[in-house]
């Protein structure tokens, strides 16, 4: 609650969504997840339990190649999405695998939504939750995005350092998205 205070959301702690909020909080701070630099996973958690989201786009799969030549480190990213009901299949290349996931899910979604097109990736972060597990621990990953106006964290965990990033940059499209959305409909 206090929290969600600090963020100027305004919570009813009578509303028969709130103990879903709290239980789902708890499940995941056991997992591995931390709020406090991602103010936007937390923002949309609340609006998630709350049935105050909007789906914008349906993930069908991703995939993330790695490779070398010679000298050369290379990412390919293929994201394939369905925007508004019509297929978005997008592949892109970057020197890292997060850089490239990050190109190609905002690839895919540019041409419905071209506000994506001031966002940026502008922090990365990782950590290694279990440490005794050696290369099969939790990880949790923090990312901060901005769009030139605004600045916001992101969160994302799991056994897989790529899906805990592509975690985290599904909450930071998702949280722009829902920003401009929600700037647009105050106009």
């Amino acid at each position: 609650m206090l929290k969600a205070r600090e963020l100027g959301i305004e919570l009813d702690e009578k509303r028969p969504e709130m103990k879903g909020l709290i239980d789902e909080l708890k499940e995941r701070e056991f997992r591995g997840y931390e709020y406090e630099a991602a103010d936007a996973s937390f923002k949309l958690l609340v609006a998630k339990c709350l049935g105050q989201t909007r789906k914008f786009f349906e993930v069908e799969n991703y995939r993330v190649i790695i490779e070398r030549h010679g000298a050369e480190l290379w990412a390919e990213a293929t994201v394939k999405l369905t925007v508004n009901g019509v297929p978005a299949h997008t592949v892109a290349e970057e020197s890292g695998p997060i850089g490239a996931l990050d190109k190609a899910l905002r690839l895919a979604l540019e041409k419905t939504y071209p506000q994506l097109r001031q966002m940026t990736l502008r922090d990365y972060k990782v950590r290694i939750l279990e440490g005794n597990q050696s290369a099969s621990s939790r990880t949790r990953v923090l990312i901060e995005s901005g769009d030139g106006q605004s600045i916001w964290g992101t969160v994302g965990v799991s056994d897989n350092i790529i899906d805990a990033s592509w975690e985290a940059l599904m909450d930071a499209v998702t949280y722009q998205l829902m920003q401009t959305e929600s700037a647009a409909s105050e106009h």
